[in-house]
Formats: structure tokens, sequence, C-alpha cells
């Protein structure tokens, strides 16, 4: 009898963590997600769109700013880099 009443508390604890597994990834909302052929393409989709445009975004700017720093490069007049980055700088303005 003592050693039932064991194994169902060390079982009870077990379940308990699972529930908190559970319960912590949110593993209900993904299974009724899953089951949900037109959301889970809608939210997908939407996801899809969201880090292209961000992308698209991050990617401009990183240029912007190495074009920048390229630029303030040439202005410091140093002999085999300026040269370099003025005509690298001259070919992107030009494909503006």
């Amino acid at each position: 009898m003592l050693r039932k009443s064991k194994l169902e508390k060390i079982l009870l604890k077990n379940l308990e963590q699972l529930n908190f597994v559970l319960t912590k990834n949110n593993v209900l909302e993904i299974a009724e997600l899953l089951g949900n052929k037109k959301e889970l393409i809608l939210r997908n989709l939407m996801t899809g769109i969201a880090k292209g445009i961000g992308i698209g975004i991050g990617f401009t700017i990183l240029t912007a700013i190495l074009l920048i720093i390229l630029q303030k490069i040439v202005t410091l007049n140093i002999p085999v880099i300026g040269d370099y980055i003025a005509d690298i700088v001259q070919i992107v303005e030009n494909k503006k």
C-alpha cells in the first residue's frame, strides 16, 4: 500500500511537470492552429510579408550607412583606398 502511494505521488508530480511544459510552450494553441488550415496559411502569409518588408528596410538602411561611410573615407584622400572606393561610389550613384 505504501509503495502504491509513492508511485501515485511520482506519477502526479510527472503529470504536473508535463502540464507545465505543455502550457509554457503553447502546445494547445499550436494544435488548434494546425487544425485550421485557412488560419495557418493566412498567418504564414502575413509572417512572410512582414519578414520580407523587414529585410528590405534593413538592407536599405545598412546599404545607406555603408555608402555614407565609404564617402567619408573618400574625403580623407587615402591614396590607394580612396580611388577604389570613389569608383565604387560612382558606380552605385550611376545605377540610381
